[in-house]
């Protein structure tokens, strides 16, 4: 028996009678609620930056697809249609994969105009313009 069957049952036997125990199972499927959809929530602020954010998204799922199956059905749905566009994207020319790069750059650079990053920065080598500004008035 391997140690991985032997958590999962536990967790099961756990899990099992915290559902005999209805405020316990209702308080825990609050808090997965929760961290399921704070999770999920950061993932979709992250997806259009470089990184990890398409992989936090469904670790928010997952979590939430633990207790509730809403969850797991829209979590094998994206997986799906995310593993097809990947494939999409693969087989594309350079010009549609540049266009990409190119607009997750400019995400990433207005965001961090934004977040007024690009005055700190610009400051740090001793540039100072007034288009490198925050427009929303952070960072100046």
């Amino acid at each position: 028996m391997s140690k991985a069957s032997d958590l999962k049952r536990r967790w099961a036997r756990w899990r099992d009678r915290l559902r005999e125990r209805r405020a316990a199972d209702l308080t825990y499927r609050v808090v997965v609620g929760v961290v399921g959809l704070v999770v999920l929530g950061l993932g979709i602020l992250a997806i259009p930056y470089p990184g990890p954010g398409w992989a936090i998204v469904f670790i928010g799922l997952a979590i939430l697809a633990t207790e509730f199956e809403w969850a797991h059905r829209l979590l094998k749905y994206a997986r799906e249609r995310y593993d097809q566009m990947m494939n999409w994207f693969k087989v594309q020319g350079l010009w549609v994969r540049a266009l990409g790069f190119i607009l997750t750059a400019a995400v990433v650079v207005g965001t961090l105009w934004l977040l007024g990053a690009l005055t700190w920065s610009a400051k740090l080598v001793g540039v100072e313009s007034s288009w490198l500004k925050s427009p929303i008035g952070i960072g100046s």
